[in-house]
């Protein structure tokens, strides 16, 4: 998220200097160092029905940088803030004892509890953050707004390694039980739309911008069911090596 994500308000007394925008996006999110806000809309979403189905959060534990996957029963309101948990714009989330950052940092999102705990074989991932960037970085915000999104980026790349070599072997009938299941891996992006927007377009909470983002994620979703349902259960959708490795 750029020089707002990477420094936050802490670098206040020197944003002229490194080019950090003076907007009002900027000054909303730089007075904004707790998220005790948030905390009763979270209260009111989180009821019985959303946690009839599996769901699992995933924040990064500051202490051991291990990432922690929470499930149905451990999902609260600060286990949602934990996820989205900032380090340079917000106090890390404290839950019993241990303290947690945004779980981009150690997986983002987390594969292997729906590998473990599901029956399924699909995965659909929602790619937010391109993977590729045709224009070299050269200022000081586009530069940081990149290595983030490599950093975010690099958990995902990392499983889907190791599910492209699980297939290998099962492609090759070196597993001929039933430890290791196929996965079938779809995804769903926009990378023309997201590569155009800039670093502090992450944090613009306008109601006309968040409109804009969900009417092009149905957009693209919509498309891409009419063109790859009838192949869920079948096939994956995305070639990992390509894609991904």
């Amino acid at each position: 998220m750029g020089l707002a994500r990477a420094f936050g308000g802490r670098l206040e007394r020197d944003r002229t200097a490194v080019g950090c925008p003076g907007d009002s996006t900027w000054r909303q999110f730089y007075h904004r160092n707790d998220a005790s806000a948030a905390h009763a809309g979270l209260k009111r979403a989180l009821t019985p029905k959303t946690r009839s189905i599996k769901l699992y959060l995933a924040a990064t534990n500051v202490r051991t940088g291990k990432v922690k996957v929470f499930a149905n029963s451990e999902i609260s309101v600060d286990a949602v803030l934990a996820l989205a948990c900032l380090p340079f714009l917000f106090q890390a989330v404290e839950i019993d004892g241990c303290a947690y950052w945004d779980g981009g940092y150690a997986g983002n999102p987390p594969i292997f509890p729906l590998i473990y705990d599901c029956d399924g074989r699909d995965v659909v991932i929602v790619d937010i953050n391109p993977l590729r960037r045709a224009k070299l970085p050269t200022t000081a915000s586009d530069i940081m707004n990149r290595i983030n999104e490599i950093s975010f980026n690099s958990s995902l790349m990392r499983e889907m390694r190791a599910i492209a070599f699980v297939t290998k072997l099962i492609d090759e009938r070196k597993i001929l039980d039933n430890s290791m299941k196929r996965m079938l891996i779809h995804g769903i992006e926009a990378a023309d739309v997201m590569a155009e927007l800039g670093a502090l377009n992450k944090l613009n909470a306008d109601w006309d911008n968040l409109n804009h983002l969900m009417k092009v994620g149905r957009e693209r979703t919509d498309a891409w069911l009419q063109n790859n349902f009838d192949r869920l259960g079948e096939e994956s959708t995305v070639d990992i090596r390509e894609e991904y490795l």
